[in-house]
Parts: structure tokens; sequence; C-alpha cells
């Protein structure tokens, strides 16, 4: 979350164009993010405490450094804003009318986010990870240009629809928006995404916040309820106590 206080946008200075050409590509600076910070938001500078934009990460030069943060918050702010839409669709009970497991488990009707994963068994957790740790693989590793050597921000590889039974979604454009869409049009776009994905990372702090601490956020006090679990504990049973034996 740290990456949240870096300036970003999906794409930001580093392209030039729409094309996906390793020349329309170039490693972002500190002149190319506080150029885009006065378009995130005008009355805030450049917001960077940590200095974090500024550091060498794991022996790399600065520019790519900038590229590993940007898509950090990027990543950060599409999760989060999945999140704090299922944490609001929980909240209300809206689940999925089939059963959530293949023996029958029903999605169950919750609260809160929280408790609905709580009540996920440890095995459709690992799954969930496994898919997630495949998308991860999926974008370091097909990617024309990776970001930290000048790639596009945000990007995620289109999938190899012909060894895909049934074909293959898309998900850097599921419905095909930009494909048309003016470079202007491109630009304001991810501007306002990682507005949108910044807010949606204090939205969905803020919620789990005061469900571990009532009154830590005055504005929810009420609204949402006190969670008694571990929010930073994905599995039931730690695997942890396994590893020694190792």
């Amino acid at each position: 979350a740290a990456a949240a206080f870096t300036t970003s946008s999906f794409n930001g200075a580093a392209v030039n164009s729409g094309v996906s050409s390793s020349s329309s590509l170039k490693m972002e600076t500190m002149e190319d993010l506080s150029a885009l910070a006065k378009k995130l938001n005008p009355v805030v500078p450049r917001f960077d405490p940590l200095g974090l934009s500024t550091s060498n990460f794991w022996g790399t030069t600065q520019e790519e450094t900038i590229g590993f943060l940007r898509e950090s918050e990027v990543k950060h702010g599409r999760i989060a804003m999945f999140a704090f839409v299922g944490y609001i669709v929980h909240a209300n009970g809206i689940t999925w009318p089939w059963p959530m497991e293949l023996d029958g488990t029903p999605f169950p009707k919750v609260s809160s986010a929280p408790e609905a994963w709580d009540a996920i068994s440890d095995e459709a957790k690992l799954q969930i990870f496994a898919f997630v740790g495949f998308l991860e693989f999926w974008r370091e590793c097909n990617s024309e240009k990776h970001y930290m050597k000048g790639g596009k921000i945000g990007e995620f590889p289109s999938f190899d629809a012909s060894v895909i039974p049934g074909g293959a979604l898309d998900l850097y454009d599921p419905l095909g928006w930009h494909t048309n869409r003016s470079e202007e049009a491109k630009a304001s776009g991810l501007v306002k995404e990682i507005n949108n994905g910044r807010l949606a990372m204090l939205g969905i702090i803020g919620f789990l916040s005061e469900q571990k601490i009532s009154g830590s956020v005055p504005a929810l006090k009420g609204v949402v309820p006190h969670y008694d679990g571990e929010v930073m504990a994905p599995l039931a049973k730690s695997i942890l106590p396994s590893l020694h034996s190792f």
C-alpha cells in the first residue's frame, strides 16, 4: 500500500502514442512524476513522504524503481476497487444463487466481507491464490516490455484464445472500450483510474480499521459491524508451524 504515496497513472508520460511498440516507450523520471501529479491533483503537489520514488530498489536504477512503484500502485488500486465493491455487496447479503463449493456449501449470508472470507474453506482460498499467482506470472512473462524497463504501466497481456477452450477474455480491455478512443480520452480515463484506485484504497482500509477498532473511523461508527477475526490471516489454520519440520 506504500505505493499509494507515489504519483502514477495507468500509462502516464511513459507512452507517447497508443501503439505498443518498443520505440513508443521510455523510462519515466522524477520530472514525469511531477508533471503527472498536477494532472492527478492540481492542489496537492507530488506526494512522496517516504521518498520511495527517489530510492533504488534491489540495486536497480531510479527509473526502474519508479516503474515498479507505479505498477504496484495501479495493481493495488484495481484490487482495492474490487474489494470496496465486494465489501458493499457482502454487507448487503448479495450472493450468487448457485452453491459456493462443489459439495453444495452455499455462499454465506454475512454482514461484512471479512466474515465472508472466513466462511470460505482453506482449499478454496488456495485455489484463489493459485489463480492470482498465475495472473501475476502471465503479466511478468508475456508483456512486450517489462514495466521496469519502460513498458506500459498496468498493461495486462491478452491470453492466447487459440489454446483456451471457448476463447479467452481480454482482461486489459474486456469490453473493447479503448479500441476507438482518442489518445486524449485515454489519457483522461487513466488519470481517473489512478485517482479512483487511491480513493478505494483509503475506503477499504477505513472499513477494516473501523471493524477492528471501533471508533477509529468516526464517519463509519455504527455503520459497519465489529469484527473479532484477524484480517491479516488469510487462512483459518496457519501453515507456519508445519514449516518447522523442514
